[in-house]
């Protein structure tokens, strides 16, 4: 079900205008635009971030990690997964392996910004891509599972986004989640990337709660490489115009130290297959379910 985002009218159709009050999506860069006023620029992430970062996901550790730990919750906690939404989709790496995994599935990203979009796009042209602000979105139990990866701690209105999610995912439909965790791992890092927290899991566990949601599992992860973490952090602290001058640096690594990363996430992915719930790491994953 569509929600037209000017009049409230909730229709079920294919396209996007609206047949009360006749609004439509306006494109921009040839994807539906929801909000266009803060397609190109807003405070909430770098759009310039977009090219260095479609060049390394694919062959960093941490990304490659994170991709296998989404699509074994995925598979794992989802009763069926026909549709799915990404919110905060930014090139499209996440995608790309659901797309894999589910190649029947009907995939839709947003992203706010336009620039990722083209990116996404180009990764993976078979997924439906919209420009989007989280906090307003234009369905109504429409999906059967919603994904938000490193999204929540751009947005101050992380509540109404949760609001909104929980909106349009179908009644016993999946969320799934990752955020960055633990103030105390705040950094030149977190400031030039736009967030305005790291959560705690009391906090995140909270807000999810409150949307709606009952919340069905939740671990840290990077958690093994929370010295080596808390270390860096304390490296750019001591000097933070690095960050500046080159903000992609903690994801350039040498081939063989990214590999034997690769080596310890893994480990922890297996951990949390196998049942496991870490305490402490440097990203959560939580997934809950909409009552229904």
């Amino acid at each position: 079900m569509k929600k037209c985002l000017e009049c409230a009218n909730t229709f079920a159709r294919e396209e996007d205008r609206c047949p009360a009050c006749g609004w439509a999506p306006s494109l921009v860069h040839q994807f539906p635009a929801y909000a266009p006023e803060l397609a190109q620029e807003n405070s909430g992430f770098k759009a310039g971030y977009f090219s260095r970062l479609a060049e390394l996901e694919a062959g960093n550790f941490w990304f490659r990690g994170r991709n296998r730990l989404i699509l074994w919750a995925l598979e794992k906690y989802s009763r069926k997964l026909d549709s799915f939404l990404e919110i905060g989709c930014g090139t499209g790496f996440v995608l790309s392996g659901v797309a894999r995994q589910y190649p029947d599935a009907k995939l839709y990203g947003s992203e706010i910004f336009s620039a990722g979009l083209g990116f996404a796009a180009e990764r993976t042209p078979s997924v439906n891509f919209m420009q989007m602000d989280a906090r307003h979105v234009p369905f109504i139990d429409e999906f059967d599972a919603i994904g938000a990866f490193d999204v929540l701690e751009h947005i101050n209105e992380d509540e109404q986004v949760l609001s909104m999610l929980h909106q349009a995912v179908k009644p016993g439909g999946l969320l799934v989640l990752t955020v960055p965790q633990h103030a105390w791992l705040w950094s030149p890092t977190d400031d030039y990337a736009c967030h305005v927290r790291r959560y705690s899991a009391k906090e995140l566990h909270a807000k999810v709660q409150a949307a709606g949601f009952n919340v069905e599992r939740s671990t840290s992860f990077v958690s093994a490489l929370l010295p080596a973490m808390l270390a860096s952090r304390a490296m750019q602290k001591r000097s933070p115009r690095r960050i500046e001058e080159n903000p992609t640096a903690e994801l350039e690594l040498s081939p063989w130290l990214n590999g034997a990363l690769e080596s310890v996430l893994n480990a922890e992915v297996a951990m949390i297959r196998s049942g496991v719930n870490l305490p402490v790491g440097g990203s959560r994953l939580l997934i809950a379910r909409k009552p229904g």
